[in-house]
């Protein structure tokens, strides 16, 4: 899903993009204030985030715009709180308004709800780690330009709890906690041999080093 974020606080833009990448989302930043519909035509997101206080034109005019050519789902983010300013963000188009400061968590939630009512299926159910390369959290599934990797239940195991933690580390004792569940009896060595067998795999279907390890502390996936 691509979501173009058009917000001119080069922090929080980045903020922002880095929190979505990391659950599957492509974040494209608009840099050029006075060309907002144009970069909107030439990617074609499937949501907007939408800053109001804007250079050359506000987020009003760009929502406007943007609604004349399209209905994709538009969600305002505003330090502007007036009831005044809600009622504009909705009659120009916006389909819901979040007030800063806002927990990305929440953001995050209100983007999954406007997704999966405008496009009618299950959001998140890829989480790219490279191009071409991501996991399915629902089925546990690891793929590789479409085709499946197989994984043995524990090695789905091991994925889903790092991918979960994602970019933080997730210690030894975590992932033999989570191993338990399984029907194998898991040692310290045995979860050595795991790793290793499961990097191996994806090194060797997709020729990149996934998994990365922070010595002396866990395993962790960028």
């Amino acid at each position: 899903m691509k979501i173009m974020l058009v917000e001119d606080d080069t922090v929080l833009a980045q903020e922002i993009a880095h929190f979505l990448e990391r659950w599957g989302y492509q974040t494209i930043l608009t840099t050029k204030f006075d060309g907002v519909l144009d970069l909107f035509i030439q990617i074609q997101p499937q949501l907007v985030l939408m800053d109001v206080n804007l250079p050359y034109f506000d987020g009003f005019y760009w929502c406007r715009k943007i609604r004349e050519i399209s209905e994709i789902p538009i969600i305002y983010i505003s330090s502007r709180d007036s009831d005044s300013d809600k009622i504009m963000a909705i009659a120009q188009g916006g389909d819901d308004y979040v007030e800063k400061p806002f927990r990305l968590e929440v953001l995050q939630a209100k983007i999954e709800a406007i997704l999966r009512r405008t496009y009618q299926y299950k959001v998140r159910e890829k989480v790219y780690l490279k191009e071409d390369i991501y996991f399915e959290p629902a089925t546990a599934s690891f793929l590789f330009r479409g085709k499946e990797i197989d994984l043995t239940k524990s090695e789905q195991r091991i994925m889903a709890k790092l991918i979960e933690c994602r970019p933080g580390i997730v210690s030894r004792e975590d992932l033999m906690t989570v191993l338990w569940n399984t029907d194998e009896f898991v040692s310290d060595g045995t979860l050595t041999t795991m790793i290793s067998r499961l990097r191996n795999k994806i090194v060797a279907e997709c020729k990149e080093e996934i998994i990365k390890t922070k010595k002396g502390q866990g395993y962790y996936i960028e």
